[in-house]
Order: C-alpha cells, then sequence, then structure tokens
C-alpha cells in the first residue's frame, strides 16, 4: 500500500479504460498498489465488450477525452446497462466535463494515489457499497 493512502475497505477488479498507453501503465499500476486487480481497455467499445463478457467487474475508471466514445458517453452506455456499477472520470481538461445528470466523481489528470483513492471510495459509497472513512477533500462530481 502507498504510504499516505486511505486503506481501501475491500480488493476490487477495476476496469480501467484510457487510450494512451502511458497513462494506462501509470493508472493500471497504481490501482495494483492500491490492492486492486486491473483489467485495461484502450476504448469505451472494448470495455463495453469486456463488461458484456465479466460479471466480477466491480468499478470502472475511465478517461473522458478518448477517440469515439467519449468517457462520459462510456458512463451513459455503462448506467443503461449495469447502473449500479459505480464510475470514476478522469480528464486532462481544465474543466470538468459536462455529466449530464451522470454525477460521477471526477479527477483531473495528473492525480495522486490518494486521490484515486479517495474517488474510488467516493464512487463506492455512493452505490452502498462502503463509506470513505478518508479524511482527504472529496473529489469534485462532474
Amino acid at each position: 500500500m502507498i504510504a499516505g493512502t486511505p486503506p481501501t475497505r475491500r480488493k476490487l477488479v477495476v476496469l480501467s479504460v484510457e487510450d494512451d498507453v502511458l497513462v494506462a501503465m501509470g493508472t493500471g499500476g497504481t490501482l495494483e498498489d492500491l490492492g486492486h486487480e486491473v483489467i485495461e481497455a484502450s476504448s469505451g467499445a472494448q470495455a463495453l465488450a469486456i463488461l458484456a463478457e465479466r460479471s466480477d467487474i466491480g468499478l470502472v475508471i475511465t478517461d473522458h477525452g478518448m477517440p469515439g466514445m467519449s468517457g462520459v458517453a462510456l458512463a451513459q452506455a455503462i448506467r443503461a446497462r449495469w447502473p449500479r456499477l459505480p464510475i470514476v472520470l478522469v480528464t486532462g481538461y481544465l474543466e470538468s466535463p459536462p455529466d449530464f445528470g451522470l454525477q460521477l466523481p471526477c479527477l483531473q489528470k495528473p492525480f495522486r494515489a490518494a486521490e484515486l483513492a479517495e474517488a474510488i471510495s467516493q464512487a463506492m459509497a455512493k452505490f452502498g457499497h462502503g463509506a470513505s472513512g478518508a479524511t482527504a477533500p472529496l473529489p469534485p462530481m462532474c
């Protein structure tokens, strides 16, 4: 576990959706350091295919600015089929993307492990999968 990060209540199978290979490696490594199993997808379409095949995914972390399908569009598609699956949106844009009523925890790139851990806790708590328990400020909803 990374020093200074809030403890995670349980190990999750996390679907990390990121089109940039280097960013995907960094996010995946941080998630593993936090104790999670990581499955990677490089597009929204690939993420939806993985979700259709696997029932063990407990959280999706998606980049917003991807070609073909944005993170918000992916989140909308996930909500339509898996309405209780927690999602964290990650963006490198200065302004948070419109959420269209999704109310997702939103992380600005670059982010620290503690910020990622808190966003995960917030997303899980939103769907009754555990409370945060951390004292760090909550990430903004986007």
